[in-house]
């Protein structure tokens, strides 16, 4: 059980019987999503594209399981249908039915301002993000109307809100998410089916380690964050499964900030990683330098 601010455990258990899909299970957000899911009793299902991740990752959550939780592996591309129908289908298999979804599958792509944006790039990150979201949405709301009801969490950011500069379909991306949520929560509410979505801020995941915690950039976040610091995955962790459980059941269509404060100031300051490769003219519209 984890400790929470030094003052004692938090409770487990209270999602025996259920069966979760995670996607992007493999490593950081996702594969702690699905660790505390199934300490607290769940079957869960972590997906992603490259099998050692999910493999290493479902030792550390088998180790972790509780109260009867489990986990299995399944490679697949959420931007791929076939893929998606595949691994929804074996998310059900545990116990017969589909409860909920963590659809944490997405990223970012290259940075730069909007008229130095690859159209292909921009593409490929909607896709990863918006794309692969719907297509949790479309292939898990039958099973979990069959099973009665459930819960959707979709993954955002605290750029899918706050400006972040340079960030390029990232931040339209995510906004997407929100919306798609919103409405999937309007669509599906007489089903029983609720849909969230997370905003995280920095979090420390192996993505965000690429951040020089000496550079401006690692400042920005720190001195525009309430809480002084850098959350972690487990931070997020348990946020999705008080949306995935039964304590939630009247929580729907809206989206949480998991960011110690962050989206209260401003998003961070990335010209420092993106201005030695265009120049300073080019991040606001002016020639790109040679």
């Amino acid at each position: 059980m984890s400790k929470y601010q030094g003052k004692g455990t938090i409770p487990s258990g209270g999602l025996e019987g259920m069966a979760v899909l995670v996607t992007g299970g493999g490593t950081g957000i996702g594969a702690a999503c699905a660790a505390r899911l199934a300490a607290d009793g769940a079957a869960v299902t972590i997906c992603g594209r490259t099998a050692a991740k999910l493999e290493a990752a479902a030792k550390q959550i088998e180790a972790a399981a509780g109260h009867g939780g489990r986990v299995q592996v399944a490679a697949g591309d959420v931007t791929n249908e076939d893929d998606v129908k595949r691994l929804v289908d074996l998310a059900a298999k545990p116990t017969g039915q589909l409860d909920g979804c963590v659809a944490n599958a997405g990223g970012g792509g290259g940075m730069g301002p909007y008229h130095l944006q690859d159209t292909q790039e921009f593409l490929r990150v909607l896709h990863l993000n918006v794309l692969g979201t719907m297509l949790c949405v479309k292939h898990t709301v039958p099973r979990m109307v069959e099973a009665g009801g459930g819960s959707f969490v979709g993954m955002s950011s605290i750029a899918g809100h706050v400006t972040h500069p340079y960030f390029g379909a990232y931040t339209v991306g995510k906004a997407g998410i929100e919306e798609m949520m919103r409405n999937a929560a309007d669509e599906f509410g007489p089903r029983r089916i609720r849909f969230n979505s997370i905003r995280p801020g920095f979090i420390a995941t192996e993505i965000m380690d690429g951040i020089p915690r000496e550079s401006d950039v690692y400042r920005s976040y720190i001195e525009n964050t309430p809480l002084g610091d850098v959350g972690e995955p487990e931070d997020v962790a348990h946020l999705a499964r008080f949306l995935i459980g039964p304590e939630s059941r009247w929580v729907t269509g809206t989206s949480i900030n998991c960011d110690g404060g962050h989206a209260l100031r401003r998003g961070p300051d990335f010209t420092q990683f993106v201005e030695p490769a265009i120049g300073r003219d080019a991040l606001s519209g002016g020639p790109v330098r040679k």
